[in-house]
């Protein structure tokens, strides 16, 4: 899991039909002390109605990713899991 921040928000014409209706993010992580970015900011996927500028805490787990969306084929790796609060 990793904090991190909604910097915007992605849109494709041509996606992995699991996505189809999913919201993407795109998510700038945040190292340990919440201030210092760490690394590349990734994509993810929203089920929690996440907006620019919240913080968010993500996942990379597979398996949860998988069932979120209901397909033991999709692409994704990234999906928020919680929306912390100011």
């Amino acid at each position: 899991m990793l904090s991190g921040r909604v910097v915007g928000v992605a849109t494709a014409t041509v996606k992995h039909p699991s996505m189809a209706g999913w919201k993407l993010l795109i998510v700038q992580p945040y190292g340990p002390d919440g201030q210092t970015p760490d690394g590349d900011p990734v994509l993810a996927v929203d089920a929690l109605g996440a907006g620019i500028g919240e913080r968010v805490v993500i996942t990379s787990d597979g398996k949860g990713t998988r069932e979120l969306m209901h397909s033991e084929t999709t692409p994704v790796r990234w999906s928020t899991i919680g929306i912390v609060d100011p």
